[in-house]
């Protein structure tokens, strides 16, 4: 089936007065294939407003209560296409996103999530590879193998030792998920949770092993933040035993908390 660039929307999730924005509006708007572009943003600013008029970008702000989950409900259901990317403020999106996502679209029968391998972005410099990002992919090798991605058994495995799957680099095909995406309650694994319910439903995860974007980690991005808060293990151990049975729940949840403090600078 084609699947056509008008089809899809980047929505950009705008938020305070991000030094990176522009350069995430630019890696948008230089996309060798060009589908819809919006922005949504939880604050209301000069800045965030400039830029939209500057690149010409519808821009809609979040009426209701502010929140992580709230803002991208919010952005996810200004939308209307059947394809949606949630842009994060501070990353930056190779030329082929659209392009390869709009392709791996195209050959699946029932598409529930779309996203691809990605990188890192520290201290200004683009990394591809590190110790986490390793890790990672391997988890991720099953989906590789196209006949595994509608499987529900492969796809909780995978989610059941971490989320391995990029928030930034996901694209959701909006006439087989539920509504809301995202639910409230959570601050740290909101996305985690989000594919695992997703993980539940007919329909596959296609995962394009290209590097495709970029993810920035700074002192004062959300996962960077939210690492330091005590309330991430807690979060992190509900996930778990979504999965496994408590004690082994609590063992993997130990050694995923060294993991993740990769992300910090």
């Amino acid at each position: 089936m084609k699947i056509k660039p008008e089809n899809h929307t980047f929505v950009i999730c705008a938020y305070k007065e991000s030094p990176y924005l522009e350069e995430c509006i630019r890696s948008l708007k230089n996309q060798s294939v060009r589908t819809n572009l919006r922005m949504a943003a939880s604050t209301d600013n000069g800045h965030i407003r400039a830029l939209a008029e500057k690149y010409g970008i519808p821009l809609d702000i979040n009426p209701g209560p502010g929140g992580i989950t709230q803002d991208w409900n919010f952005a996810y259901s200004r939308a209307g296409t059947s394809l949606i990317t949630l842009a994060h403020q501070d990353d930056v999106y190779c030329k082929d996103y659209a392009k390869e996502i709009l392709a791996c679209a195209a050959r699946a029968k029932r598409p529930l999530i779309l996203f691809s391998d990605y990188g890192e972005i520290r201290n200004g410099a683009r990394v591809r590879e590190n110790m986490l990002l390793k890790i990672k992919r391997m988890m991720l090798i099953p989906l590789e193998f196209g006949a595994l991605s509608g499987s529900r058994f492969v796809r909780r495995r995978i989610l059941s030792f971490g989320n391995p799957i990029s928030c930034p680099a996901v694209t959701y095909a909006r006439e087989n998920l539920p509504e809301p995406v995202f639910l409230d309650g959570y601050t740290c694994v909101e996305d985690w949770q989000a594919w695992e319910r997703i993980s539940r439903l007919k329909g596959q995860f296609i995962y394009c092993k290209k590097l495709l974007m970029y993810h920035r980690i700074h002192e004062e991005s959300t996962t960077s933040g939210m690492i330091g808060d005590t309330g991430r293990g807690a979060e992190d151990l509900e996930m778990f035993e979504k999965f496994w049975p408590k004690p082994i729940a609590r063992l993997i949840g130990r050694l995923y908390s060294v993991s993740e403090r990769s992300n910090r600078l």
